[in-house]
């Protein structure tokens, strides 16, 4: 009898371990030519844009997609609202991607726009598929709520820079006179570590 309880409490402990392993927020790997990226999704609060983008992930379907884009304090004249991030994803291969996914926004996640927060990058709410950007210090408009864009509805943001944000400072550093880098930073692929 003693060896059944044992049994069954160590089968308890492993499931039970198991079960919690499968919660952690996963873990990924942005390898770019100028040095990677490790960022934790937030699988738990942003449940349907976290699917979204380990689908991409998956599918190799960011393998050699880039960093095109730099928002930053001289470069945007005619924005009364300003903001400092570095966007990137498969620019211009949408088509061959997964359709638009629901809007989560910051009041819906309470995941909100501070330095280093990764994000969806979208047009109207739930238009969102793989261009992503990353926040360079805290960016509240463009939570729900902020002034960035009309609607009001903000971002999704789902995840933030664990390691390599000196990569990410090198990026954002780069010149990009009209936000556009006239050499993008090549994305070498996206993969899952945990």
């Amino acid at each position: 009898m003693k060896q059944v309880v044992v049994f069954l409490l160590i089968n308890l402990f492993v499931s039970g371990t198991n079960h919690q392993e499968t919660n952690k927020d996963p873990i990924i790997i942005i390898r770019t030519e100028m040095g990677d990226i490790t960022i934790e999704l937030f699988a738990e609060k942003a449940p349907i844009t976290v699917s979204n983008f380990l689908r991409y992930i998956d599918s190799s379907l960011f393998d050699n997609a880039c960093f095109y884009r730099v928002v930053n304090s001289d470069n945007q004249p005619k924005d009364s609202i300003r903001i400092a991030v570095i966007q990137g994803g498969r620019w211009q291969n949408e088509d061959k991607g997964f359709p638009p996914i629901i809007h989560e926004t910051t009041k819906m996640t309470g995941i909100m726009h501070k330095n280093g927060i990764i994000s969806m990058v979208r047009s109207e709410p739930g238009t969102a598929t793989s261009e992503f950007f990353i926040c360079i210090e805290d960016q509240p408009e463009l939570d729900f709520g902020g002034k960035r864009n009309k609607d009001g509805q903000g971002f999704a943001a789902f995840g933030k820079v664990i390691k390599g944000f000196d990569v990410v400072n090198k990026i954002y550093k780069t010149d990009a006179p009209g936000q556009y880098l006239g050499k993008k930073v090549v994305i070498n692929k996206i993969s899952r570590i945990s």
